[in-house]
């Protein structure tokens, strides 16, 4: 059997990577498959950001960072809740290893990684026999620089030729025929 996809999606800020992402799931989901994981939305106040949702695909959802939060580990100008990010991720993966034949995990950066058991759960998936496509922050971090690096991850930039293409490119590869070979688990 074809060893499963998992393909890190990385690009600098505001490239696109969740909007990829996003469109990847309606297409595969447009293709019959089962699409399981975690979004991260951003809260908006006017133009400027303010904060973060985090939901699991066709699932709940919490605010886990806002700009105006006294409590919890800061990353940049917000404050991060860890336990609702455990809250929504931790479920949403064990839901998707179960169920899903695609998962999606967006993204991988600072504030995702402030959980030890988040980073716990995301080693977990790579050991599960399902293709992965997460979106991960371009700058150096050490978890995540240790994930970038592994021999079965392949890293997949967005850039601003491509993103407009990119979604259709990856959900086509995704899709596949899922007879023997496939790169979907067979239903």
């Amino acid at each position: 059997m074809t060893a499963q996809p998992r393909i890190f999606v990385v690009g600098p800020p505001g490239i696109g990577k969740t909007t990829v992402v996003d469109d990847l799931v309606k297409r595969l989901k447009a293709a019959g498959l089962q699409v399981g994981g975690i979004l991260t939305i951003e809260v908006r106040k006017g133009r400027r950001r303010t904060g973060f949702i985090m939901q699991e695909i066709d699932g709940p959802a919490a605010l886990i960072a806002h700009q105006d939060w006294e409590d919890g580990p800061r990353v940049g100008r917000y404050r991060v809740n860890v336990s609702a990010l455990e809250r929504i991720a931790l479920p949403a993966l064990d839901h998707a290893i179960a169920n899903a034949d695609v998962i999606v995990v967006d993204e991988l950066a600072r504030m995702e990684l402030l959980s030890d058991a988040f980073v716990a759960g995301l080693e977990d998936l790579l050991t599960r026999s399902r293709p992965l496509v997460a979106t991960a922050q371009l700058a150096s971090h050490p978890r995540l620089d240790e994930l970038k690096a592994r021999d079965d991850i392949e890293l997949v930039t967005v850039t601003e030729t491509n993103r407009d293409t990119l979604a259709a490119i990856l959900a086509s590869r995704l899709s596949g025929d899922r007879g023997p070979g496939s790169t979907v688990r067979p239903r």
